[in-house]
């Protein structure tokens, strides 16, 4: 009683004939399929022998009428205690149940020239469709042999067959009443097949098709940790080379001058290789810091409507003052009426970057021009440079952490963070950047960042 309840309580009461109709042959989650296929085939036996029960008796066969009694109620019987008791039906029960009654109604039932033999391999169907695999050959072989066995019989003791109805009509209606209990189980059993195999075909494909996302998502994860990878090299390369040189060099000018009394010039030229050193050294350090906290804190964007020749302004006249160290002539043209939409940390960033990469590749007596114009609901920032040009194996990865810092043309060093910062920058503002480049002939990188009209 403990399992009806529990039964019940999983599967409730449903509305609608077509829920009611899966309830009553029980959900796949708590029944496999012999089972549903054998609770559904007994409702539709029960329901067709209380029909023919009383048609049998009407039209005297006695014994066939008392087999569909006993069919209801054994039928009624393992599905009560299948369904709602959870407990496993018989299948020998049911084969040998098949043996005796098919057995007896063909002696009963016109022996050959009736229906019992268009009956009875269809309640062997419903054996397979119910028993084990292992069990098949075993019932299969029974059957044929018990089947040889009574047409023998009939064949060598015509007299022992009772013919309850006659040749012609009798016949044809006992024919034609037969024929729906075969052709229904047929029915039910090869729909519930076929139902089966669209739902585990599909269940197949979901599973494939989770199989696939998951592959996918484990193939992003794995690009992932590769790029971490690179990352995390990078910047253990750059604290234990490309950062911990230049102030290794700081250290050696100190002590130089600490040491040695030097003659005026030579004290100058230390002193201005040390002030460049410093000053390449805190470039390198602040781009550091900056993708640093970037990857740390990721995307803290404060988008804001400005001008650009006033944000720009203070860093362009540095950059100005720092290129004519090296006797680079820097010029800008920004409209003064230029507004932009942008965050201004990462915007004076991204061009004091782009303009220092310009300076360290641009030869003594160089020019870089800085301009910026509208072009549609953009504004396009562009540094152009007469310096070098890249070469055409380095554009691949130019924006990329993969790429190896360049020296410049007076030995500059950088960690070869510049670009990379001024890509992830200025794509979070909602902006692109670019280049374009001829070997011995200068660099243009151009940004596009959102305008207002």
């Amino acid at each position: 009683m403990t399992k009806f309840k529990l039964n019940i309580a999983k599967d409730s009461f449903p509305k609608g004939i077509s829920n009611f109709w899966h309830w009553l042959i029980g959900a796949p989650a708590l029944f496999n399929l012999e089972s549903r296929i054998f609770h559904s085939l007994s409702i539709c036996l029960i329901v067709l022998s209380t029909f023919y029960a009383p048609y049998n008796f009407y039209a005297g066969l006695y014994v066939a009428a008392a087999s569909a009694i006993f069919f209801a109620v054994f039928y009624f019987y393992q599905y009560y205690h299948s369904r709602f008791l959870g407990k496993k039906y018989s299948t020998i029960a049911f084969g040998l149940i098949g043996i005796v009654i098919f057995g007896s109604n063909y002696f009963f039932t016109s022996g050959i020239d009736g229906s019992t033999d268009l009956i009875w391999p269809v309640h062997l169907l419903i054996i397979f469709a119910i028993s084990p695999y292992k069990q098949h050959l075993k019932w299969l072989a029974l059957y044929l042999l018990f089947f040889i066995a009574i047409h023998w019989v009939e064949f060598q003791f015509p007299y022992l067959i009772t013919h309850p109805f006659s040749a012609g009509k009798g016949q044809f209606i006992d024919r034609i009443t037969a024929f729906p209990i075969p052709v229904m189980v047929i029915y039910f059993i090869i729909t519930f097949i076929r139902q089966s195999y669209d739902r585990e075909k599909k269940s197949t494909e979901e599973k494939t098709l989770a199989v696939a996302a998951s592959n996918e998502h484990i193939l992003l994860q794995k690009e992932q940790l590769e790029h971490s990878n690179i990352e995390k090299n990078k910047l253990m390369s750059i604290i234990s080379h490309d950062l911990r040189t230049p102030l290794i060099n700081i250290q050696n000018y100190l002590e130089l001058l600490h040491e040695y009394d030097l003659e005026s010039t030579e004290r100058n030229r230390l002193e201005k290789a040390l002030l460049s050193s410093t000053t390449h050294t805190l470039g390198m350090l602040s781009n550091l810091l900056s993708w640093s906290k970037s990857q740390m804190e990721g995307p803290n964007v404060q988008l804001a409507q400005v001008n650009l020749l006033q944000v720009l302004s203070a860093t362009l006249e540095m950059e100005k003052l720092n290129a004519s160290k090296k006797e680079i002539t820097l010029n800008y043209q920004i409209p003064a009426a230029l507004n932009v939409i942008a965050d201004v940390d990462m915007l004076q960033l991204v061009v004091r970057n782009l303009i220092s990469n310009a300076v360290k590749f641009t030869p003594k007596g160089g020019e870089i021009k800085v301009s910026a114009l509208a072009v549609l609901e953009n504004c396009k920032i562009s540094i152009i440079d007469n310096g070098k040009g890249i070469p055409e194996d380095k554009k691949e990865n130019i924006f990329s952490i993969k790429s190896d810092p360049e020296f410049g043309t007076n030995n500059e060093r950088g960690v070869g963070l510049g670009l990379v910062l001024c890509k992830e920058f200025v794509e979070r503002q909602g902006g692109s950047i670019g280049f374009k480049s001829k070997l011995g002939e200068g660099a243009e990188f151009f940004v596009f960042i959102p305008s207002t009209a």
